[in-house]
């Protein structure tokens, strides 16, 4: 029997992490972080950046694994990211495994970007995993981007009594903007998925690194600010080797009668 926790853990600012999220790190025999690359290597520093602030029991292993990627010759989306999760499933499986013949304890925990609930698929691994193995699962809810993004700009997430959808930039580029809300958030957008949307009336509020000493933030007008938007997006992903970015788009309401 494995007890598995997944833990919330921010933006990547080590604050951004609960007393409950510091105590299951410190219960966890194990925590696991994953490793996507040379070129993603600060994402993984992060992590462990954040276990050397709130790991104080010298019992607790920390381990990196590598990170299996998508395969590109599989055409369809949904199905290319499920097999995906069934090969990072089997890589959980591995690691656990040997951590287990090693001796090793059964609590084992993964630092999750941002809340696991909210567009992230550890829940949905951690489902795959549990057709392998028994375990019990454990939540830890953490910090959402959303959170940071609009605590950056001091704004509200939503207008008087008005709805907000969340989606992504695949969506947004696909269908446009959702039918009866004024106010969007985007998320996992590999850039520049507002330029599928008429600019008029349209306030944007951006950010990048959002809740990190590299936070970037640019809102107005989205006809004024797309632009630069797109130019800072793209000199910092070079510089960086990857970006995290999020945005809040609102329009003006329809005048009500």
């Amino acid at each position: 029997m494995i007890d598995l926790t997944l833990i919330g853990i921010g933006t990547g600012n080590p604050d951004h992490v609960t007393r409950e999220g510091a105590r299951a790190m410190n219960a966890a025999d194990l925590i696991l972080i994953p490793l996507k690359g040379e070129d993603k290597a600060d994402l993984a520093g992060l992590r462990m950046e954040i276990c050397r602030s709130c790991v104080t029991n010298p019992a607790t292993r920390i381990e990196g694994f590598d990170l299996p990627v998508r395969d590109p010759g599989t055409p369809d989306y949904l199905r290319r990211v499920s097999d995906w999760h069934d090969r990072i499933a089997e890589v959980w499986h591995d690691a656990i495994a040997r951590h287990l013949a090693a001796g090793g304890g059964p609590r084992v925990a993964f630092l999750v970007w941002g809340d696991p609930s909210l567009y992230d698929s550890t829940l949905r691994i951690a489902e795959r995993l549990g057709r392998r193995i028994t375990l019990t699962l454990r939540v830890i809810p953490g910090i959402t981007a959303i959170q940071t993004l609009c605590a950056a700009h001091a704004i509200p997430l939503n207008d008087l009594a008005a709805p907000v959808t969340i989606t992504t930039g695949r969506r947004l580029r696909e269908a446009g903007w959702p039918a009866g809300v004024d106010t969007v958030v985007v998320m996992l957008d590999s850039g520049g998925a507002f330029e599928a949307v008429a600019p008029e009336g349209v306030t944007i509020w951006w950010g990048a690194y959002v809740g990190m000493a590299r936070q970037m933030l640019i809102a107005g007008p989205l006809s004024d600010v797309a632009g630069r938007i797109l130019e800072a997006r793209a000199k910092a992903r070079a510089e960086h080797g990857w970006i995290m970015d999020i945005y809040l788009m609102r329009r003006a309401a329809e005048p009500r009668p």
